[in-house]
């Protein structure tokens, strides 16, 4: 009995404590296949947690046009929708796909749902949470569209609240010295 709760302790931990690295995670494109954050070392990553029937879903046009504006300076905004807040985002993967190509235009990449805090955290979300691998900015997330800007190398250099909108000069000036 001893060794199956080891093991269970152990499989549980595992991702949270095997992701030396940001790139080191595994995630869940739209169209189900498995990519590692490895496909965005040297680039700058903005990612959004987000949600289709939220106060905050306009954010997403404010999203896409931050993307127009920096997809070619070797920046991407990677888009995790999920449903931990007030059920905002009940549909499928389809659904929330051409939720956001028909009322906003979005072509950045957007990936599973996923939870984004909780006992069923992805292991992104409890990366970039966690106190241990993110001490400046790690701390539960609070709503839908909150922000994490990784560096080039991989490291979490900010983070936004809900509140802050994508096309802020705050978070322009983030984004401009990152790709410096």
């Amino acid at each position: 009995m001893k060794h199956i709760i080891a093991i269970i302790l152990l499989l549980g931990g595992i991702t949270m404590i095997s992701a030396k690295s940001i790139y080191d995670i595994k995630i869940t494109k739209m169209d189900g296949t498995e990519q590692k954050l490895e496909a965005y070392r040297g680039k700058v990553v903005l990612i959004v947690n987000t949600a289709s029937k939220c106060g905050f879903t306009k954010q997403y046009e404010d999203l896409q046009n931050l993307w127009q504006q920096h997809k070619k300076d070797d920046f991407v905004i990677l888009g995790f929708p999920a449903n931990n807040f007030m059920n905002q985002e009940p549909g499928t993967n389809e659904d929330i796909v051409e939720f956001c190509q028909i009322n906003y235009g979005v072509d950045f990449p957007m990936f599973e749902k996923i939870s984004v805090k909780g006992k069923d955290i992805h292991p992104l979300y409890d990366y970039l949470t966690s106190k241990k691998s993110n001490p400046e900015f790690g701390g539960k997330i609070s709503w839908n569209f909150n922000k994490f800007l990784i560096s080039k190398d991989g490291k979490i250099i900010a983070r936004f609240s809900t509140q802050t909108n994508p096309m802020s000069s705050e978070i322009q000036e983030a984004i401009k010295s990152a790709l410096k």
